[in-house]
C-alpha cells in the first residue's frame, strides 16, 4: 500500500479545466507518475458542462494527492491560474507548476522543469529555444504563436524566446512578489505578464526546450479575443507601475 502524501506538498501542479472530460483522468494519472512524493495536483474547473468537475471530484476522493477548486463560471485562463496560485501558496507550496490539461504539454517534461528551479526562480518550457518545437499546427497557428512571442519580446525588451508559453514552474517567492491581485489578463497576455513581472522583480528566468503537441481530445480554447487582448495589454504593461 503506497504511503500517504505529506500534508503540505512541496510541488503543486495547477490544471485549469473547461470541458476536459475526455482528457482529465489520463492527464492527472500521467502527471502524478512524474512528480516527486511531496506533490499535489489542483484541478481548477470553471463549471464545465461536460462533467469535468464531477470527474475531478471522483479523482480527489480516490487520491489524496488530487484536490479540486470549483469556480462558478468560465472567466478565462488567467483568473483560473490566479485562483489556483492562491490556494497553493496558502497551503505552503514551494514550487507551483502551470500546464494545460489536454496533453499539449507533455508530463514527461515535469522532472526537467522542477529540477531547473534549483538554479532558477521561474522555468519556462520553451517551444522556441534550440531543442524545442511544435507539432500538429498549421501555418496560421504557428504564425500567431511565434509572432505573439516576438511581438511581446520586442515591445517589452525581454530576452525570453517563448513569452506566450503556458508550461511553467515558479518558485513560491516569485508569485509572492509579483502582486497577483493586480493581474487582469486572461489569455496569452497573462503568460507574458507573469514572466515580465518576474524579470522586473529581479528573479532569474530560464527556458528549457519542450516539444508542444496539439491537444489529443476536445477543442482548442484559442480565440480572436485572446489574440486581441494580447495586442493591447502587452504595450500597456510598460506603462504600469
Amino acid at each position: 500500500m503506497p504511503e500517504a502524501p505529506p500534508r503540505t506538498p512541496d510541488v503543486w501542479v495547477i490544471l485549469p479545466t473547461y470541458d476536459e472530460a475526455e482528457n482529465l483522468e489520463r492527464i492527472v494519472a500521467s502527471v502524478l507518475e512524474r512528480l516527486p512524493a511531496s506533490r499535489r495536483v489542483l484541478i481548477v474547473d470553471d463549471n464545465s458542462p461536460d462533467g469535468t468537475g464531477e470527474i475531478a471530484d471522483r479523482l480527489a476522493e480516490e487520491d489524496e494527492s488530487v484536490a479540486v477548486l470549483h469556480r462558478k463560471s468560465k472567466e478565462g485562463l488567467g483568473p483560473a491560474y490566479l485562483a489556483g496560485f492562491r490556494v497553493a501558496l496558502e497551503s505552503g507550496a514551494q514550487r507551483i507548476i502551470e500546464m494545460d490539461a489536454d496533453f499539449s504539454h507533455d508530463p514527461a517534461y515535469l522532472p526537467k522543469l522542477i529540477g531547473a528551479t534549483e538554479h532558477a526562480d521561474l522555468v519556462i518550457g520553451s517551444r522556441y529555444v534550440p531543442g524545442g518545437g511544435v507539432t500538429d499546427w498549421g501555418p496560421t497557428r504557428r504564425f500567431i504563436s511565434r509572432g505573439g512571442s516576438a511581438y511581446a519580446r520586442a515591445v517589452l525588451s525581454l530576452p525570453v524566446r517563448d513569452l506566450t508559453g503556458g508550461f511553467k514552474c515558479f518558485r513560491r517567492e516569485v508569485l509572492e512578489s509579483i502582486n497577483l491581485e493586480t493581474i487582469e489578463a486572461r489569455g496569452y497576455a497573462f503568460q507574458v505578464e507573469t514572466t515580465y513581472r518576474a524579470i522586473r522583480a529581479g528573479f532569474r528566468v530560464v527556458e528549457v526546450p519542450i516539444v508542444f503537441k496539439d491537444r489529443r481530445e476536445g477543442s482548442s480554447k484559442m480565440s480572436k479575443a485572446i489574440v486581441a487582448e494580447a495586442m493591447w495589454r502587452v504595450p500597456a504593461m510598460r506603462f504600469r507601475r
